[in-house]
């Protein structure tokens, strides 16, 4: 069997950018798993082309009830044996819980929560009887706040970071390193910022590229055995101001946000 590294989310953004980087990087064989898939076959074939690693792909709602089952038996009928599996696939919702779809709030504990757990055990107990592996998880500077609007991501990420810690002790006498990824802003486009203003934000280092991210967390999970990364400086002093802000203060910006009035969310599985 054929080693790989299994990137969830992988069409755009954050997901892609661990695959490319995988291929580039460190030479991994790549299988690109997300549900759009004309995206994920642009980015196999590119991949392919630039780095001469074997790419395949997988187009699966991982919001499904066996999701993590179906990738596994992919996995094992395509003889790939998975050496690197990250967890990054998610979904942002940005509004009020009263006016959150049931739908909405179903999609995304599968993907923050079941899937990505399920998939942790599957290939998981694959590493540990290899003697080795590497399990990455995308968690978010939000898992140690309670911000008004994100309040089920917030949720959802504290899930991912207490689990991957605790994981990472089951897995280290296995030889297997579990990484939690903490990040915060990340520029993938999606903020609603002008050109000028997402540089400035880049410059002062408030806002990290996914390249720069990504490049960062992977040394991480390959040359030390930490159980937590959250690249920037910035973010190890955002995260204590805004976890002992007094409510007033968060009932004050409340005021200001929109989406209070006009619902937003995002999805990439």
């Amino acid at each position: 069997m054929k080693q790989y590294a299994l990137v969830t989310g992988a069409s755009s953004g954050i997901g892609l950018c661990y695959a490319r980087t995988l291929a580039r990087d460190y030479h991994y064989n790549v299988l690109l798993v997300s549900n759009q898939e004309q995206a994920l076959q642009d980015a196999a074939a590119s991949i392919h082309n630039e780095y001469g690693v074997e790419t395949q792909t997988l187009c699966i709602d991982l919001a499904e009830a066996q999701a993590a089952d179906k990738v596994y038996a992919y996995c094992k009928e395509h003889e790939i044996a998975v050496e690197v599996l990250i967890n990054d696939a998610g979904m942002l919702i940005f509004e009020p819980l009263s006016s959150v779809s049931a739908a909405k709030l179903h999609t995304m504990l599968m993907l923050h929560v079941v899937t990505l757990t399920h998939l942790c055990r599957l290939f998981g107990n694959d590493m540990t009887a290899a003697g080795h592996g590497y399990i990455l998880n995308m968690s978010s500077m939000t898992a140690w706040m309670a911000m008004p609007g994100i309040q089920c991501y917030n949720a959802t990420k504290s899930y991912v970071l207490n689990f991957s810690r605790a994981y990472w002790y089951e897995m280290r006498r296995h030889g297997v390193h579990v990484l939690a990824v903490t990040p915060g802003s990340t520029d993938t486009g999606l903020l609603p910022f002008d050109a000028g203003f997402a540089r400035l934000l880049r410059l002062a280092g408030i806002t990290m590229s996914p390249e720069k991210l990504v490049s960062r967390v992977l040394k991480v999970l390959f040359r030390s055995w930490r159980k937590r990364s959250m690249p920037g400086a910035w973010n190890y002093i955002i995260v204590p101001i805004i976890n002992h802000l007094p409510d007033w203060v968060v009932f004050t910006a409340m005021k200001k946000i929109p989406v209070f009035g006009t619902p937003a969310s995002f999805i990439k599985s």
